[in-house]
């Protein structure tokens, strides 16, 4: 019987039909059921906001901006990935009988381990200290984004052969290119167990969100706070405002280049002092602003007539996603209010049902985000590296898990009697 699936590599996403990509990477099925989300939140938000919680953590985003042609075409047309940056780009695409996509992997060929959030520094120099080359390695994952999404695409109508298929791919495309190893990282839980299921070595680590309770005011949030963090936060929002700062939230049509302009100059320059060589370029925003304003939130902070801060998030349906931050003046709080607590208030304004606020950060525990799980899954070709790793995720993994118990216990909100 002939094999139904053909893998092919793809080196540019420019390469690949939008419409094809975007079916799989956010299928037509959860887009649909978009427009029923207004009036179940208006029915029922708590319950339709903890239903929506559980089946986006297994199942990945109704629609989720990081995983769309338009964004992953946006980074490699600015440059922002590219084989100079680091990034090749080597798709990992199935199609069916018919020449239709049927399954796709957002994967690239990785120079190094910058911009990926799941850290393997210490694998790779155990890997140099042996006489071996770490890379080139293979990497499945939104370029510059610490952010919960499926990497196993697949269309719809397309099940566990396609999957199955696309998983032999990656494998295929890791020999073809002499990489030493294939990791899929910030995968959805249920992705990342079906990897474990192939052979995959599993990995956990934690963020911190804020969780929609079915707030309908800012308000709501603060009062299911305890007395001591409610004041801390209410205190915080004062005084980050108290130089005569402004905040506008921008989003759509709204954000002009001007915007872009300023919030690029806050990037560079928080970019430049924490890490050195910002990752994404100007051109970067200018083509998101032409491609994905409806899914873009900017929060801009004005003084004396000029922009000195800014945040910008995406919007997917179910969360917002803080992702960039910079300042050129430096005022108490205003981190926190431009990148926590306007998020907070613009989710519970649309009915959201999270925020995501990025990697790290125990300080947002005391802010009102709670501590959840992330995952990766890690292939490696040496078979000695991967028993020696294996044993290491073993042990990791437990102290994740005590570690996520222990954040747990330290949320602000109200005690149960």
């Amino acid at each position: 019987m002939p094999q139904p699936y053909k893998v092919e590599i793809a080196t540019s996403i420019a390469r690949i039909d939008a419409a094809e990509w975007d079916a799989c990477a956010n299928p037509d099925a959860r887009s649909r059921a978009a427009s029923d989300r207004a009036t179940a939140v208006a029915a029922a938000p708590a319950l339709f906001n903890a239903v929506e919680e559980a089946e986006a953590r297994d199942d990945g985003e109704r629609f989720n901006p990081f995983l769309t042609h338009a964004f992953l075409k946006a980074l490699e047309t600015s440059k922002s990935v590219s084989p100079a940056a680091g990034w090749s780009s080597a798709h990992v695409l199935v199609r069916d009988a018919n020449g239709r996509l049927a399954a796709a992997a957002p994967t690239y060929l990785k120079s190094h381990s910058m911009g990926e959030y799941v850290f393997d520094f210490g694998w790779a120099d155990a890997y140099q200290r042996a006489g071996l080359d770490y890379y080139p390695k293979l990497q499945v994952a939104a370029p510059f984004t610490p952010v919960t999404g499926r990497r196993l695409l697949l269309s719809p109508g397309h099940g566990e052969a396609a999957r199955q298929a696309l998983i032999a791919g990656l494998r295929a495309c890791r020999e073809a290119v002499g990489a030493s190893s294939i990791h899929v990282t910030f995968p959805t839980k249920a992705d990342w167990e079906a990897l474990g299921s192939e052979g995959f070595l599993l990995r956990t680590g934690q963020q911190f969100h804020f969780i929609n309770k079915g707030y309908a005011t800012f308000d709501d949030f603060l009062n299911d706070l305890a007395s001591r963090k409610r004041k801390m936060i209410r205190r915080e929002r004062k005084e980050a405002l108290a130089a005569g700062v402004e905040i506008e939230c921008l989003t759509g049509s709204d954000i002009k280049d001007e915007h872009w302009d300023a919030f690029f100059l806050f990037y560079t320059d928080t970019g430049a002092r924490k890490w050195g060589t910002p990752y994404l370029t100007r051109a970067f925003f200018e083509s998101i602003g032409a491609a994905m304003a409806d899914d873009i939130l900017l929060v801009m902070a004005k003084r004396a007539g000029r922009y000195i801060a800014g945040a910008i998030n995406f919007l997917g349906k179910d969360a917002l996603y803080g992702r960039n931050w910079g300042a050129i003046e430096d005022h108490p709080f205003l981190h926190f209010e431009v990148c926590y607590y306007q998020a907070i208030a613009f989710a519970i304004s649309r009915g959201l049902s999270r925020v995501e606020a990025g990697a790290q950060g125990e300080h947002k525990l005391a802010r009102g985000y709670g501590p959840v799980a992330t995952y990766s899954a890690h292939e490696i070709a040496d078979p000695r590296f991967a028993r020696a790793i294996d044993d290491y995720l073993k042990r990791e993994r437990l102290q994740s898990e005590m570690t996520l118990a222990d954040y747990a216990e330290q949320t602000p909100f109200k005690k149960a009697p």
